[in-house]
């Protein structure tokens, strides 16, 4: 026996104007997509093959959602023959486990100031917990990352920065090999920024320096460092006073006469070495801005601040 078709329904004008709304929105929705995916192409061909760093920490590295973002963003550039390198701090974390312990952190000039227990502390957070952490979330996409320290394989040599700091150091040099042979391999270097001297002697370096000095090395194309502000005010006070561009001599001279202060003097004088020892650019941009790192390499517009010589 034949099944009986469903009567028809006349539609009425306003149903008919809904659906009709529906499909128009659907429409605008798709030719959104396919201008982003033209206006993203050049990107892919020009960044294909580069080495981008990227310095992940602040809100983006503490919130969920945002760590998930920041995988993803960094698979999807993998994925499209772009070389990220990932270089993470871990300030919170290190602070929240000194608080349990009872012990207080110390600042000066925006670095933490460092004793033998404190570097314990930094060196089993930064290795053994949020280097891990980073590694699990973008492997989730696939065995694509590896975590190291900078005392893996010689890759960061350091010396102390200042005796008044204690284990603080600073990065004397770098040694690509390991990161270039991972990149052979087609693999994503995630990088934890404990570094030691020649005697073996650990030291806790500033991520946002690490990461200039890494960029340098691996002659990148450009270094990223995801912050919890939009980017370089002129003001601080006035929030329409965002410094889309600036130079690096323009930067070193507010570095100078301290209008930039507290943890941001490290990223903005990395920024200033990196441009001047060959990365085309720097860019502090806002961490919190989900996907982020996707706004700055492949949109017109760029984001946040952008540091060039």
């Amino acid at each position: 026996m034949d099944e009986k078709m469903p009567p028809l329904r006349l539609v009425g004008p306003e149903e008919a104007s809904v659906v009709e709304t529906e499909i128009g929105q659907s429409m605008v929705d798709h030719m959104d997509k396919a201008e982003l995916l033209v206006e993203i192409l050049p990107y892919i061909q020009r960044w294909r093959g580069k080495v981008v760093v990227i310095k992940f920490g602040g809100n983006a590295m503490t919130e969920p959602s945002l760590s998930q973002r920041f995988a993803e963003d960094v698979v999807l550039m993998h994925q499209v023959g772009i070389l990220p390198l990932v270089v993470h701090g871990g300030g919170p974390q290190i602070g929240e486990l000194m608080a349990r312990l009872g012990k207080e952190s110390e600042f000066r000039d925006g670095l933490r100031v460092t004793d033998a227990e404190t570097l314990d502390i930094a060196r089993m957070v930064l290795v053994g917990k949020v280097n891990r952490e980073i590694v699990s979330s973008i492997n989730i996409h696939g065995p694509l990352a590896v975590g190291v320290s900078g005392e893996d394989g010689g890759l960061i040599t350091a010396a102390p920065r200042n005796p008044e700091l204690g284990f603080v150091g600073d990065v004397t040099s770098v040694d690509p090999t390991l990161l270039e042979k991972l990149f052979a391999e087609g693999l994503i270097p995630v990088m934890s920024t404990i570094g030691a001297d020649s005697s073996g002697q650990a030291y806790n370096i500033n991520a946002d320096t690490v990461a200039g000095a890494v960029a340098e090395a691996m002659k990148a194309e450009k270094v990223v460092y995801l912050t919890d502000i939009e980017g370089l005010y002129g003001d601080v006070t006035d929030e329409n006073s965002l410094i889309r561009e600036i130079s690096a001599d323009d930067l070193s001279s507010k570095i100078q006469t301290a209008e930039i202060t507290d943890g941001m003097i490290p990223k903005a004088e990395a920024c200033v070495r990196a441009v001047r020892n060959g990365v085309t650019s720097a860019h502090l941009v806002d961490g919190r801005i989900p996907h982020v790192a996707l706004l700055e390499i492949f949109t017109d517009a760029g984001i946040g601040t952008m540091v060039s010589d």
